[in-house]
C-alpha cells in the first residue's frame, strides 16, 4: 500500500494525476510456465522503496488498520484453503519487513523473501524466530517453492516492472495443487502521490489483473476487489493528496496511525469483507465486489 517512482523516468505520471500506462498493455507476452523452468529472474523487481518507507512499514504493520485488516482477510482465505498445520508450507514473496510472515508462522511453516536488504534487515532484527531470505523469487528460493502449499504475493506486483513474467516464473516453480494468493492496488482513478511515494508502476483493473495469469496452468478460484467499504473516503483522501501535490501521511505515503478507537473501527470495517470473500471462494455467492481500493485473486496451480 505504498509506492515511489524514479524521478528520472519522465512521463510516469501524467499532468492530470493519472497513473502511467499499464505495462500489461504494452509488454510482450510472458513465456508459458513449464514445470521446473524458472524463466527470467532478472529485472522483475523495481526497488524504489527507500529506508524511510520501510521504517514506516516496520512501525505500523502490526497495528495500523490497513495492515491488520488485510492480514485477517488473508488468514480467513488461507484457513479455507489450507487448514492450519505446521506441515503446511507457505512462502511470502516480497515479505518486506516481515509482519505477515511472522503472523502466519503461528499456524504454518512460513518463509519470507524480499530483494531489499533494508527490508530483510528489519525483518530479521524484529522477528529472529522466522526465516528470511534476501533475494529474488523464484531464483533464490526455488527449493522451498517446489514444496510450498501456498505462495503469498501481497502488494508486490505493483513494484514489479515485468509483472506478468513474475507470475509466470512463480507458477513454473510451484507444485501442482499449490495456491497462489495475490493482492495488489486497484483502480487507476486512485493514483496519487501515495503511489508515487512508494514506487508503484500501476494500479489494476480486474481486467488488467486477470491478464497476468491468462494462458497459465491455473484454476481461478476467486477474483474480486476488496477494501470496498472504505473506497469513497479513501478516494476523497487521494484526490486531496493530488490537489496538495504530496501524500498525507508518513514516509511519502498516506499512512498514519489514527486514534485507537478509530483504528479499531476501520480494522473491523475492512476485515469484515473477508466473510464475503470466503463465501465467493466457497461458491455461496457468485459475484465478487465490483469496486475497491485493492484487488485479490486466489489461483491454484494445475
Amino acid at each position: 500500500m505504498g509506492e515511489d517512482e524514479d524521478e528520472s523516468e519522465e512521463g510516469r505520471e501524467e499532468e492530470d494525476g493519472q497513473q502511467p500506462p499499464l505495462l500489461a498493455d504494452v509488454e510482450k507476452e510472458p513465456e508459458v510456465a513449464e514445470e521446473g523452468k524458472l524463466g527470467h529472474t532478472h529485472g522483475l523487481y523495481h526497488l524504489p522503496m527507500q529506508l524511510p518507507q520501510f521504517q514506516v512499514h516496520a512501525a505500523l504493520e502490526e497495528t495500523h488498520w490497513w495492515f491488520t485488516g488485510r492480514r485477517e482477510i488473508v488468514r480467513t482465505l488461507l484457513h479455507r484453503l489450507l487448514p492450519p498445520s505446521p506441515e503446511r508450507r507457505i512462502v511470502d514473496v516480497g515479505c518486506g519487513t516481515g509482519g505477515n510472515t511472522v503472523a502466519f508462522k503461528q499456524e504454518y511453516t512460513c518463509i519470507g523473501i524480499d530483494p531489499d536488504i533494508d527490508a530483510i534487515t528489519f525483518a530479521r532484527e524484529r522477528f529472529p524466530q522466522c526465516r528470511f531470505i534476501q533475494g529474488v523469487a523464484p531464483r533464490d528460493i526455488a527449493t522451498d517453492l517446489k514444496v510450498a502449499d501456498a505462495v503469498l504475493l501481497l502488494d508486490v506486483l505493483e513494484h514489479a516492472e515485468e509483472d506478468r513474467q513474475l507470475i509466470c516464473d512463480l507458477l513454473s516453480a510451484m507444485k501442482p495443487g499449490a495456491f497462489l494468493l495475490i493482492m495488489a492496488p486497484a483502480d487507476p482513478k486512485l493514483w496519487s502521490p501515495h503511489d508515487k511515494g512508494f514506487g508503484h508502476f500501476r494500479r489494476y483493473t480486474l481486467e488488467s489483473f486477470r491478464l497476468l495469469w491468462s494462458g497459465q496452468p491455473v484454476r481461478e478460484l476467486l477474483l474480486s476487489f476488496c477494501n470496498v467499504r472504505l473506497y469513497w473516503p479513501i478516494r476523497f483522501l487521494r484526490l486531496l493528496a493530488r490537489a496538495r501535490g504530496k501524500p498525507l501521511g508518513q514516509g511519502d505515503s498516506d499512512l498514519a496511525l489514527p486514534p485507537r478507537f478509530v483504528n479499531h473501527l476501520l480494522h473491523c470495517i475492512f476485515a469484515g469483507e473477508g466473510q464475503r470473500l470466503m463465501a465467493l471462494l466457497d461458491g455461496r455467492v457468485l459475484r465478487g465486489y465490483q469496486r475497491g481500493v485493492s484487488a485479490v485473486v486466489v489461483l491454484q496451480r494445475v
